[in-house]
């Protein structure tokens, strides 16, 4: 009887052992994912230069429901970097849309950078929409470097 009790209890602290290493294994994964998600997009640009950020539009049904161009906000970020909107006809292609519609692309552009230097850069885009305003925001580390 004693043999018995003893697999018995060998099977249990093994089953302990699986559940704990899959509740642990688990905890660790959806960590990973998460900061995976979190991890903010690079971008470096020289002095004077500008690149290409992304593209703001707001459809419903593949149309444009915007009433004029967005604002952008810059909430924090370097000084010598400036952002605009380049106002043009953009395809929609989260939506899977055909044709393109009013918007613009989100224009990044360095000034006046003497030095090498990184910075977050997080800003908001607020549109004007038929169904009221709305919002949405984006986050860059940018690496800003002199043009000699």
């Amino acid at each position: 009887m004693s043999s018995s009790r003893a697999r018995n209890a060998m099977k249990m602290r093994f089953m302990a052992i699986v559940a704990a290493s899959v509740l642990v294994g688990s905890g660790l994964g959806s960590h990973g994912t998460a900061d995976a998600q979190d991890a903010l997009r690079r971008i470096a640009v020289k002095n004077g230069e500008s690149v290409d950020l992304g593209t703001v539009y707001y459809v419903s049904n593949c149309r444009s429901i915007m009433t004029g161009l967005p604002d952008i906000e810059v909430l924090e970020g370097p000084s010598n970097v400036t952002i605009s909107i380049r106002e043009e006809p953009v395809l929609p292609r989260r939506q899977d849309c055909a044709a393109k519609v009013a918007g613009g692309t989100v224009v990044l552009t360095a000034k006046d950078v003497t030095e090498p230097a990184e910075a977050k850069l997080i800003y908001r885009v607020n549109y004007k929409t038929k169904d009221g305003p709305r919002q949405t925001s984006h986050a860059f580390v940018v690496s800003l470097f002199p043009d000699h």
